[in-house]
């Protein structure tokens, strides 16, 4: 298995790098909370059923726990907090939230091991390799 990247041009005449190549990773469908669970289904002895239940109240203990301003971890996958786009006001007593918070979003932070050579591990990516989407539509240049 590998993840698919698909070729793009920049045709940003602005940039510096413009009419360079570059590639994007390609998602080749969606996996549901459903199969997911038929996979773990698959790899422990818990039921179908009962694996949903306990995604489903994952998700909704999760999204209490983050607007609790908690930073919830999920060992060998990462941790997730709440972030917020902001603009300025001149000073502290001046920032309202309902003037100055423009959004609020999630943050994911992948679980990350150090190696005994001292590089960053992260095991999501453990083994992970790249190959080109198949029938890609873009052309590529030749080489002279």
């Amino acid at each position: 298995m590998a993840v698919h990247y698909r070729m793009y041009q920049n045709n940003n005449e602005k940039s510096k790098q413009y009419k360079k190549w570059y590639a994007r990773t390609v998602a080749l469908e969606t996996v549901s909370t459903a199969q997911l669970a038929a996979k773990i289904e698959e790899k422990c002895t818990v039921n179908h059923t009962d694996t949903l239940a306990v995604l489903s109240a994952l998700t909704n203990v999760m999204q209490a726990e983050l607007q609790s301003s908690k930073r919830v971890v999920l060992a060998g996958l990462g941790a997730f907090k709440i972030g917020m786009s902001t603009s300025p006001s001149d000073t502290a007593k001046e920032f309202l939230p309902s003037k100055n918070v423009k959004k609020l979003h999630v943050l994911f932070q992948p679980e990350t091991h150090i190696s005994k050579e001292g590089y960053r591990i992260k095991p999501l990516l453990n083994g992970c390799t790249v190959a080109e989407l198949p029938k890609n539509d873009v052309e590529k240049e030749v080489e002279p």
